[in-house]
């Protein structure tokens, strides 16, 4: 994994962030997610960062980092694409649809594309089993996905 080095004023909006809820251990969860929003990933110097403003261990931060599947220690690409894997979806040809997408953008799950466009991952279930397979790309959701579809839908965000 890359390293980063933190300026001084990233280093401020992480401990304004802190600072904003308190410097609470409590509100470690809150302080991620504002943290992430700012940076867009979590690399381990912002999660040592954020530990030393908390005054708790690095390694409480980083097991709810890689607990919770909405935090990611790695950049996501500007556009990125989430293909559901649980069941419905599953059974109805998701794999098929996560093998057009590695094979169109030339990256493997938890990859971004060389540009910084696209990053892909998978899910366990988005909900939407009434559409399976399902994809979604940013906040947009695209259901009864086929392996056919997939450069049409990647059209629409290679502007």
């Amino acid at each position: 994994m890359a390293t980063i080095k933190l300026s001084e004023c990233n280093m401020k909006v992480i401990k304004e962030i802190c600072e904003s809820f308190g410097n609470k251990e409590g509100e470690l969860i809150n302080v991620l997610h504002k943290t992430q929003g700012h940076f867009g990933y979590l690399p381990a110097e912002v999660q040592e960062y954020v530990a030393e403003c908390l005054h708790i261990p690095v390694a409480k931060v980083y097991g709810v980092v890689s607990f919770y599947s909405f935090f990611t220690m790695t950049p996501k690409g500007e556009h990125p694409i989430n293909v559901c894997l649980g069941t419905a979806c599953y059974v109805r040809g998701a794999e098929k649809v996560l093998d057009a997408l590695k094979n169109e953008l030339k990256i493997e799950v938890g990859q971004v594309t060389p540009d910084g466009k696209f990053s892909l991952n998978c899910l366990r279930c988005v909900g939407a089993c009434g559409l399976a397979p399902v994809m979604s790309i940013g906040g947009k959701t695209y259901g009864r996905m086929t392996p056919e579809k997939v450069k049409e839908v990647l059209a629409e965000y290679n502007n």
